[in-house]
């Protein structure tokens, strides 16, 4: 596989307070970064509004959004959205859905029965939509009757899918223009997830990254150490997919946290952008490797430890 440079940027937290988000992405703009990345997680802030607020407030950024729960909103009004967002800034937005969480989904009322099925009719409708068409559509979870956009955009974005199983990597390889991988994306867990989805031409690989960047690794690692145990005891998939999981698991089961801090370099320099700030350096390099497009790196939720990482997300960007 080509080696691709990466787009790089930071990912906006759900727990952070909405009035930030133009000054975060002026930073970002103005700094050198690519990208900023909206978190959209029910039931905290609503992803088109920040989108829309960093798009207005910068002049190069791109500004992904990762991702909508495709039930949340009808297909129609998805598709409003993007459209929109993407004609407040043509071509730099990035478009995401994913199945959402089914529990919040329920507590909506709005929760498929299929959530692969509904997922791929979401993503298909919206595609669709975007793409000038006129739209008629009676399935199990879209319904559309002659419905299209007065104003699609010129050029489509991808529709980026937040998936995580097997099963969803391939749907989104049938109907998606491409995956957003949340964090702990590692390369391995990026290259299996596109073998997953086929590897089809043009597919984009946007990932969320763990970013905990400090003078010392100790301090990285002891920082970050608990977040990764709970990725641990999760079976996340990102973590799955390495080649050294049953002992980081055994590791942690054995040592708890502090067998975390002291595990090797290379194992922390795989999972995530943690460490100094050539770590995290190896980090991008590993997964541009692998084949990213785009790079989200993920700060601490708390805005007063996460925030202040975004000098180092500039000085990465900037190398």
């Amino acid at each position: 596989m080509t080696q691709t440079s990466a787009a790089l940027g930071m990912c906006f937290p759900r727990t952070y307070p909405a009035a930030l988000v133009t000054d975060v992405a002026r930073r970002l703009d103005q700094g050198g970064a690519d990208e900023l990345w909206i978190i959209e997680d029910c039931f905290y802030t609503a992803g088109p509004s920040l989108v829309s607020a960093a798009l207005t407030s910068t002049e190069q950024l791109t500004v992904g959004v990762g991702i909508l729960p495709a039930v949340a909103r009808t297909a129609a009004v998805t598709a409003m959205e993007f459209a929109t967002l993407d004609a407040l800034a043509p071509g730099r937005f990035l478009p995401g859905i994913g199945h959402g969480v089914q529990e919040w989904m329920g507590q909506m009322g709005v929760r498929p029965k299929s959530p692969l099925t509904a997922l791929e009719e979401v993503t298909t409708a919206v595609t669709r939509l975007l793409a000038g068409e006129t739209v008629s559509v009676e399935g199990k979870t879209v319904y559309l009757q002659d419905v299209k956009l007065d104003a699609p955009p010129v050029e489509p974005p991808p529709i980026l899918l937040g998936v995580m199983g097997p099963k969803s990597m391939a749907l989104a390889g049938r109907v998606g223009g491409g995956l957003v991988l949340a964090e702990p994306a590692t390369p391995s867990y990026v290259r299996q997830s596109v073998e997953y989805a086929g590897s089809p031409e043009g597919f984009v690989v946007a990932v969320f990254s763990a970013f905990c960047v400090r003078s010392d690794r100790k301090t990285a690692y002891e920082w970050t150490a608990p977040w990764l145990g709970w990725r641990i005891d999760d079976n996340h998939p990102g973590l799955k997919a390495l080649p050294f999981f049953d002992d980081l698991k055994k590791l942690y089961d054995e040592s708890g946290t502090e067998g975390l801090v002291g595990m090797p370099v290379d194992w922390w320099t795989e999972i995530g952008a943690v460490g100094t700030l050539d770590d995290a350096a190896a980090h991008i390099e590993a997964l541009e490797a692998a084949g990213v497009h785009h790079i989200g790196l993920f700060p601490d939720p708390e805005v007063e430890h996460g925030l202040p990482q975004l000098d180092h997300v500039l000085e990465l960007a900037n190398r």
